[in-house]
């Protein structure tokens, strides 16, 4: 069984305040597991899925004269 983390445990792993994964999961852009009533938990895989998700590779640029050469 994967790990199940916390709002607060995604929170403190994203750098963020619990508002933020909360915003997440309302607005259902990262995946949960509902454990009845109010109680949710955020797979550790998800969170490094929707972290891989929003990440944006570095493009390398050659410089001539401060100007960008292709």
């Amino acid at each position: 069984m994967e790990k199940l983390l916390t709002v607060k445990e995604a929170a403190a792993r994203l750098g963020t305040t619990e508002r933020f994964p909360r915003r997440l999961i309302a607005e259902r852009r990262i995946r949960y597991v509902k454990l009845g009533g109010h109680h949710v938990r955020i797979p550790e895989v998800a969170l490094s899925e929707f972290i891989a998700a929003g990440t944006v590779e570095p493009v390398t640029v050659a410089w001539s004269d401060g100007r960008a050469v292709a």
